[in-house]
């Protein structure tokens, strides 16, 4: 007779520990997870949103999917988004993600999963600018919005090896700002320049990093691009379809990039096609899409698949050092008969 599986649950510590331990494997699971999607071995539906009409820049989202390949997962990834909870010091984001055995479909574990979360968007955010800067690895760094996410893009951005001459900061809240220059100086004995304004840090970076909680795009004048940086559009709402048109776009899936009001999303309503697009970023690694002269943008949407890769890893891994907390009659009433 089949047995239920034993369920496990997996803290935060526990994941912090596991993802510092194996970068080199995280990255190369984010990579690879990009590939089944890409090959079809996946499934990806459309996020959902549950929005509050009193706290209108406030969401929690559901984001369900099966990664095949290696992994043969399927899970779902609630993660809620509220920027309020800066103000307290509380982090604006916090996530569970629910991995299941894909041929019974019983859960197999709870992880706890805003590191999960932020780890696998700046694993690919990482990915993403080697492959599509001209001179990968050097320049000057400009990050709009200076949170949680963009402290880990810029952990991952030096793990693969990126030296900067210069980083330029900019928050709307210069608060926000200062304790990010005063952990690069803490963290990794570097000295950041906070700019008064977003065109100064546009107009002073050859790699951007938007990562911002924007619902609108405001960043709308094309001559700050004419050095042709690569942007990395983590936050997807900051640019103006003027420059989303004006440049090269790069995204990780194109259906999923397309929608919920996107600055790509705006492009695509206002030209009625798609045809500023040039590919995606698999469509880059296997060198189906050549760049070109242009600003380079990459938009990731974020996948579920994504989310999916990093958890199962790091389910594998604690479950092998005993770090993982184990209930094994979690599911007591599984019999039938």
């Amino acid at each position: 007779m089949a047995a239920a599986p034993t369920f496990y649950v997996v803290p935060g510590s526990t994941v912090k520990s596991v993802i510092e331990a194996h970068r080199s494997q995280v990255f190369e699971a984010v990579k690879a997870a990009y590939h089944f999607h890409a090959s079809g071995d996946s499934i990806n539906p459309d996020s959902y949103f549950l929005r509050y009409p009193d706290k209108p820049d406030a969401r929690i989202i559901a984001l369900p999917a099966h990664l095949g390949g290696s992994v043969q997962k399927s899970g779902i990834k609630w993660i809620s988004s509220f920027p309020q909870n800066t103000i307290g010091n509380l982090a604006r984001a916090s996530a569970v993600l629910i991995v299941n055995d894909a041929t019974t479909g019983y859960p197999l574990a709870c992880i706890e999963a805003s590191l999960i979360s932020a780890t696998r968007t700046a694993a690919s955010a990482a990915l993403a600018a080697e492959h599509i800067s001209p001179k990968p690895f050097g320049g000057s760094l400009g990050i709009v919005g200076t949170g949680v996410i963009a402290r880990t893009t810029v952990e991952w951005l030096l793990f693969r090896g990126w030296q900067f001459s210069k980083i330029h900061l900019y928050d709307k809240e210069r608060q926000e700002a200062e304790h990010f220059s005063n952990w690069l100086r803490g963290q990794h004995k570097f000295k950041a320049d906070i700019q008064t304004s977003v065109d100064d840090v546009i107009s002073n970076a050859s790699l951007i990093l938007f990562t911002t909680t924007t619902l609108e795009p405001y960043v709308g004048n094309e001559r700050l691009f004419e050095h042709a940086p690569t942007v990395i559009h983590l936050s997807l709402r900051d640019i103006c379809v003027n420059v989303i048109l004006a440049s090269q776009n790069i995204v990780d899936d194109v259906d999923h990039c397309l929608k919920a009001g996107t600055s790509l999303h705006l492009t695509e309503t206002a030209m009625g096609n798609r045809d500023f697009i040039s590919g995606t970023l698999v469509d880059v690694l296997n060198k189906k899409c050549t760049l070109d002269d242009r600003t380079r943008i990459f938009s990731p949407f974020g996948l579920g698949v994504l989310d999916l890769a990093v958890g199962d890893l790091v389910l594998k891994t604690a479950i092998a050092s005993n770090s993982a907390i184990a209930f094994p009659e979690f599911f007591s009433n599984s019999a039938r008969w």
